[in-house]
């Protein structure tokens, strides 16, 4: 009975890890919504039912923040593209890697130029985040294209998405299939 009572008023045991990811899952929307530079720590712990303290307890900065919110992202990303038929041709698979990516490109790609303005070449070359989504990105195609093609395939797929977006959806996706299997 004592054991029971004491349970009850002794503070839980948080996995730090663990809840420190499920904040940054659950900011990660914010910075697309809201841009870097438009969101600040007090917004985030505000959103999240936090007080600034509690969240700085667990990102000692934005930038740390920022990272962990790509961190999540990328990993939910690539878990939802590696569940793609493995006994597809690669050139349709790429397809469907590019579509699964479209319905949250426009804000990702705003989100990243504001995050890169004013950076220079080599701090974007250094930048945790960038490298963690680039690798992650890299990763998945060349795991589709092989390694030899991978840097163009990418290319190909990051324009396609980009034109897509510019040309307001009706560039279609077939376009780029005979320059996918030459690759691949």
């Amino acid at each position: 009975m004592f054991i029971d009572q004491l349970d009850e008023i002794m503070p839980k045991q948080i996995d730090h890890e663990a809840y420190r990811l499920e904040l940054a899952r659950k900011a990660a929307p914010l910075f697309s919504e809201l841009g870097y530079s438009g969101l600040g720590m007090r917004r985030v712990a505000e959103a999240l039912g936090l007080s600034k303290s509690a969240l700085y307890h667990y990102f000692p900065n934005k930038k740390s923040l920022f990272l962990a919110c790509t961190e999540t992202v990328m990993a939910q990303m690539t878990s939802e593209a590696g569940a793609n038929d493995a006994s597809q041709v690669p050139a349709s698979a790429l397809v469907d890697f590019a579509r699964s990516l479209e319905p949250g490109f426009a804000a990702e790609i705003s989100l990243l130029f504001d995050y890169l303005r004013g950076k220079t070449g080599e701090e974007i070359a250094s930048d945790p985040a960038m490298k963690l989504a680039n690798d992650q990105l890299r990763g998945h195609v060349q795991s589709l294209a092989g390694s030899e093609a991978a840097d163009s395939v990418l290319c190909l797929l990051m324009g396609t998405l980009l034109m897509r977006h510019f040309t307001g959806g009706t560039l279609d996706y077939e376009t780029i299939l005979p320059a996918l299997k030459k690759l691949t």
